[in-house]
C-alpha cells in the first residue's frame, strides 16, 4: 500500500501559464517512520504501526 499522511493546512489557488486557476489544498507531510509490521502468521491480521 502506498499512501502519505499528513495535516492538512489550507486551501489556496494557482495559475497555470494560460491564466487558469486551480483549487489546490495545501497538506503539511512530515516523516512517519513505519515501527512495527504486524502479519497475520504472528498477530491475526495485517497492519503497520507507525511512530
Amino acid at each position: 500500500m502506498e499512501g502519505l499522511i499528513g495535516k492538512k493546512i489550507g486551501m489556496t489557488q494557482v495559475y497555470d501559464a494560460d491564466g487558469v486557476r486551480t483549487c489546490v489544498t495545501v497538506v503539511e507531510v512530515g516523516p512517519c517512520p513505519v515501527v512495527q509490521l504486524k502479519t497475520p502468521e504472528n498477530d491475526g491480521y495485517s497492519a503497520a504501526q507507525l511512530g
